[in-house]
């Protein structure tokens, strides 16, 4: 409390002064500063880490506000300013996406399960719930395809396939193969996507099974219902 007092009105009384009024000495404020300043210096890079790791795993899309939600629900407490601060600092800012047509065609004759997540995107464990998404990236030579599996745990990219083809073999169950290569399967893992095809193939859904995972889907045209994914 004392050191607290001193650095609060270092601008107003001289330093010195103080610390003979508290019978301090001033190489051990000094010491004290010092490392109350590396604390804050370390704090400030893992809250950078962690921005930087949002943004990415956002696809570049998450600004300010929604990147200040994701730390405050992994216990950080930051304010949108000093999110928006950190974010200019280390030259991040969010890319409106632009809109395309739909990746997916749920217009097949598959089975389509019940929406078993119903938008809670609160995971207590790793390998407690995975969502995925298939979305259109423009590049010099095209679009390609980017398919993506991310643990609502920590919410990280577990898996992911960059492809020219919309078969299952080349978006999600290639996706999913990486996921599992990255963690190990929890018990009672819930796997969520939207209604495509991709995800409601036979090959698709007999490798859910095989591992004993419970598949979830979102309701016909609610993106709401896969929002982490499809952000």
């Amino acid at each position: 409390m004392k050191y607290k007092f001193i650095k609060n009105n270092e601008s107003i009384f001289p330093i010195e002064k103080m610390c003979t009024v508290f019978k301090l000495s001033s190489s051990g404020y000094f010491k004290w500063k010092s490392r109350s300043f590396s604390k804050k210096l370390f704090l400030k890079k893992k809250i950078e880490e962690q921005i930087t790791s949002i943004y990415f795993s956002s696809k570049q899309r998450y600004g300010s506000p929604r990147i200040t939600f994701e730390l405050n629900s992994l216990g950080y407490k930051i304010s949108r300013i000093t999110v928006a601060k950190y974010m200019k600092e280390l030259g991040l800012r969010s890319k409106l996406s632009k809109k395309f047509k739909v990746t997916t065609n749920s217009k097949h004759t598959y089975l389509v399960v019940e929406n078993v997540l119903d938008r809670n995107f609160i995971a207590e464990k790793p390998a407690q719930t995975w969502v995925s998404d298939i979305t259109y990236i423009q590049t010099k030579e095209g679009f390609l395809h980017l398919t993506t599996v991310i643990d609502l745990y920590d919410r990280k990219i577990i898996g992911w396939s960059l492809s020219n083809e919309m078969s299952t073999e080349e978006t999600s169950l290639a996706a999913w193969k990486m996921a599992v290569k990255n963690r190990k399967i929890g018990e009672g893992l819930i796997f969520h996507s939207d209604r495509g095809v991709q995800y409601a193939s036979r090959k698709f859904a007999n490798t859910l099974k095989f591992y004993g995972v419970t598949r979830s889907m979102s309701r016909r045209g609610n993106c709401w219902d896969n929002a982490v994914a499809e952000t």
